[in-house]
């Protein structure tokens, strides 16, 4: 039997929406420097133009990690752990037999899985209470494998 988690970042807006977003907050910017522009006030353009540059990478800052997330996968024989960030693709993967859990008393530290002196954190891109949940259901699947209960 094999259990599975996906868990990914809440992104609120669809990349549609942020490419409308970012249209049109440029589109008012150029209005606005081009007016000033056009009544001798060329530095206005200039920082205009500035400030459509730095939302330009945070745009695409945001497009490059808006598809993070991670993939747990526990079967019989394994634990596998898949993280994606910025396309690239992080794989470990742990004996479910012998993996231990310490999951943190404190918000904002993530959960740590250890097996043979290998550790991993998950729930990066989740929320504390999603961490919450996880835990506990990864603990008590974790627990029909262990040899260690």
């Amino acid at each position: 039997m094999k259990q599975e988690w996906h868990l990914k970042r809440n992104c609120s807006m669809s990349p549609r929406q942020v490419m409308a977003a970012y249209g049109s907050l440029c589109l008012a910017l150029l209005v606005i420097g081009l007016g000033f522009a056009m009544r001798g006030l060329w530095p206005v353009l200039l920082f205009a133009l500035i400030d459509i540059a730095a939302l330009l990478l945070a745009l695409l800052h945001y497009a490059r990690h808006a598809t993070d997330h991670e993939h747990i996968a526990l079967g019989e024989q394994s634990l596998l752990i898949e993280r994606i960030e910025a396309g690239t693709v992080h794989q470990v993967r742990l004996d479910p037999c012998w993996t231990r859990m310490r999951v943190p008393r404190t918000p904002r530290l993530r959960i740590e899985l250890e097996a043979c002196g290998v550790r991993v954190e998950v729930g990066v891109f989740v929320s504390e209470e999603a961490r919450q949940v996880l835990a506990r259901e990864l603990r008590g699947a974790l627990r029909t494998r262990s040899y260690l209960s």
